[in-house]
């Protein structure tokens, strides 16, 4: 059996700062094995070589790998400029290295495919291009421009001294490399960050799919529980409004907690009713904009003390749509966050066109912390204090669902701006209002 651990970890890609240290790792291994091998010609005395210029070269670029290594113990996020400028120092103290040491002759210059392929995979394209070319171009020189070493020449050297085919498909095999890491490995990488993008989404969207179900169950239990109260408060308010019909004061809070109790037991009925209309996943059809209305009609009357600006479009078309009746529970949730957070001034803007309908909701609450932002409607997370975190799960769950999305923005100078966006199913279109 697999490990469900296993399958629910991360897949994450590396990032930058993890790059980088593999890239001091692969640094210090090419100085290890450049500063063996000058020790080896400086003892053997036969190979004379510009020890001076080559030990400032390589001394300048253990300086930077053992500033690089100080860097990466600071909490300093590691940006793609950064890692690019490393790759850009490795190949030019190496191109000083390999031009006092027989240029596109020295063995070591194939090492200029190393740092092609280490961008190609860890940053975007453009420097990727930038990387090949600087290391093709400093190939191409060191064919011309190097000092000379007899003991690294081919023994089958032109009289006149010039390239010969050795050296010329050395440099062709490496140009070539170069191109095909340039391309392949950039698109390769390119999709493996989608992927991991993907799979994150999938697990987030399975991880609230599996919380919306959970609370799914428990409403249709809930539900069916609530009934029996429901019925035995309406009957003593009943009472309760005959008895003390001389108190007007109390005749009117009764009076709105009647209308509060059959919106409850209107919410239940309609709870039952939604299923059985869409067990067979058939919807009524209706226009968008008596939709937008009774909706908002609706919430007025579960929030009496909330004073809010309705906002209709004005180029309103008639277009008939079919709703499912979760889309409706789903705005009505973020219409009551936002007079949660402020009752007293709430603006809401609705808009559709043939394809989609739009609706704006501003308030002059507290606003919502950016750090939380991202997290809102992925998992039980509520900004109120007596809040359960469940609304904006199901809001976004079910307006996902059915193509929307939900976005919350900070609101200046204080205050959340929510903006909701859903796909339109045309039933049919009865043309433009002209009225």
């Amino acid at each position: 059996m697999i490990n469900n651990t296993m399958i629910n970890a991360p897949f994450t890609l590396a990032g930058h700062a993890q790059h980088l240290g593999y890239w001091v790792i692969i640094r210090t291994l090419i100085l290890i094995c450049l500063g063996i091998a000058a020790v080896i010609c400086l003892w053997d005395g036969t190979v004379n070589l510009p020890f001076t210029e080559i030990l400032i070269a390589l001394v300048i670029l253990t300086g930077v790998n053992l500033l690089t290594f100080i860097r990466l113990r600071k909490p300093l996020a590691v940006t793609q400029m950064e890692f690019f400028i490393q790759l850009l120092v490795d190949l030019t103290c190496l191109s000083t290295v390999f031009y006092f040491s027989g240029g596109a002759n020295n063995p070591f210059v194939s090492y200029f495919l190393v740092p092609i392929c280490i961008c190609a995979a860890t940053l975007n394209g453009t420097y990727t291009l930038a990387i090949a070319g600087v290391s093709v171009l400093s190939y191409s020189l060191l064919l011309f421009f190097h000092i000379p070493l007899p003991i690294l020449s081919p023994h089958h050297h032109q009289a006149d001294n010039s390239i010969n085919l050795h050296v010329l498909g050395m440099w062709l095999n490496f140009f070539i490399s170069a191109c095909l890491i340039t391309y392949f490995i950039v698109k390769m990488a390119r999709d493996l960050r989608a992927q991991e993008a993907q799979l994150n989404r999938w697990r987030e969207d399975q991880l609230r799919d599996e919380q919306v179900m959970a609370v799914a169950t428990l409403a249709a239990g809930t539900a069916h529980e609530l009934g029996t109260p429901l019925a035995t408060m309406k009957l003593l308010l009943n009472e309760l409004r005959d008895e003390y019909t001389g108190l007007q004061p109390l005749q009117k809070d009764l009076q709105l907690l009647q209308k509060q109790v059959n919106q409850c037991a209107n919410t239940l009925r309609e709870l039952i009713a939604t299923a059985e209309q869409t067990k067979d996943g058939q919807t009524p059809e209706e226009k968008v904009g008596d939709y937008c209305i009774t909706l908002v009609e609706r919430w007025k009357i579960m929030r009496p003390d909330v004073t809010a600006r309705i906002n209709l479009a004005d180029n309103k078309i008639n277009i008939n749509a079919r709703f499912h009746p979760t889309i409706a529970q789903a705005i009505i949730n973020l219409l009551n966050n936002a007079a949660d957070a402020s009752p007293e001034d709430i603006e809401i803007d609705i808009n559709w066109d043939s394809y989609k309908m739009y609706w704006m909701i501003k308030d002059k609450g507290p606003g919502i912390n950016e750090e939380i932002t991202s997290h809102l409607g992925k998992s039980f997370i509520s900004t109120k204090s007596k809040g359960l975190g469940i609304g904006l799960l199901l809001t976004q769950a079910t307006i996902n669902r059915y193509g929307g999305t939900v976005s919350l923005h900070k609101r200046v100078p204080q205050g959340t701006i929510i903006q909701l966006e859903l796909p339109i199913t045309l039933a049919s279109t009865t043309g433009p209002n002209i009225t």
